[in-house]
C-alpha cells in the first residue's frame, strides 16, 4: 500500500494533459513525470544517432543505452538526455511526430515503461501519456482519461506550437488525426481508456476546471477517494 498515490492521466494529443498534470502536481504536492517527453527524447536521440524511427531493433538497442532523467520541480522541471538538458529541443512538431513513431515499437516501450515504473513506484507522482493507466501503472490509485473534440485539440496544438512558417490549421488538424489513428491502432500498448478511469471531456472546460475535477478524485490524507464520475 503506497503512502501517496500514483495519478495517471491518459488521452490523445492536444487534450491538455501536460498543462493539467503540471497544475495538478502543484495543487496536490505531487511530482510530475512527463512520459511523453521521454519518447520525444528517444526520437531526438535516434535522429542524432542516425537511427530511423521505423527501425525497431535499432531503436531497441539505442534505448538500452539512453540515460534519461528529470531534474527540478514544478514549472522548473527539465528533462535531460545523457546529462544534456533537451527540454526545449524536444518541443517541436518534428519531435511530436517522432515520439509517436518511435513509441509503436515494443522494444522502445518496454525500455521506457521500465524506467517510468522505476521513477514512480514509490507513489506521490502524476504521470501523463498514452498508456500510463493501462500499461505503466495499471494499479494506479487514480486514473483519468482526458479527451476533447479533435478540432479543439488541433487548435490548442496550433497555438502552442504553430510549426514552420506557412503551416496552416488544416495541416495541424491532419497531423492530430493521423496521430490519433496511429496511437489508437498500434499493436503494442494502444491508446485506450482504462476501465476504472475517470473520463473528462475538456472541449469546453478551462484548465482550472479540469484540475478542479481531478482534485476531487485525489485521495485525502485519510484515504478518501471519489473515483467513478464521468465529466
Amino acid at each position: 500500500m503506497r503512502c501517496r498515490p500514483i495519478v495517471a492521466i491518459d488521452g490523445p494529443s492536444g487534450a491538455g494533459k501536460t498543462t493539467a498534470a503540471r497544475r495538478l502536481a502543484q495543487r496536490a504536492s505531487l511530482t510530475r513525470l512527463d512520459t511523453g517527453a521521454m519518447y520525444r527524447a528517444c526520437a531526438l536521440a535516434a535522429r542524432r544517432a542516425g537511427v530511423s524511427w521505423s527501425d525497431g531493433p535499432g531503436l531497441g538497442r539505442l534505448c538500452a543505452s539512453l540515460a534519461i532523467a528529470f531534474r527540478g520541480a514544478g514549472d522548473a522541471m527539465r528533462i535531460t538526455l545523457s546529462g544534456e538538458d533537451v527540454s526545449d529541443l524536444i518541443r517541436c512538431p518534428e519531435m511530436d511526430a517522432g515520439s509517436s513513431e518511435v513509441s509503436v515499437h515494443p522494444a522502445v516501450r518496454e525500455a521506457m515503461v521500465a524506467l517510468q515504473r522505476k521513477m514512480g513506484e514509490e507513489g506521490g507522482v502524476v504521470l501523463e501519456g498514452r498508456d500510463t493507466g493501462t500499461v505503466v501503472f495499471p494499479d494506479a490509485e487514480v486514473k483519468f482519461f482526458l479527451d476533447g473534440c479533435v478540432a479543439v485539440r488541433a487548435q490548442r496544438r496550433w497555438q502552442e506550437r504553430p510549426g514552420p512558417e506557412g503551416t496552416t490549421f488544416e495541416d495541424i488538424l491532419r497531423e492530430v488525426l493521423r496521430r490519433d489513428v496511429r496511437d489508437s491502432t498500434r499493436e503494442h500498448s494502444p491508446l485506450r481508456i482504462a476501465e476504472d478511469a475517470v473520463y473528462i471531456d475538456s472541449t469546453v472546460l478551462s484548465v482550472d476546471e479540469v484540475v478542479e475535477v481531478m482534485m476531487r478524485r485525489i485521495p485525502s490524507p485519510a484515504g478518501r477517494s471519489g473515483q467513478g464520475e464521468t465529466t
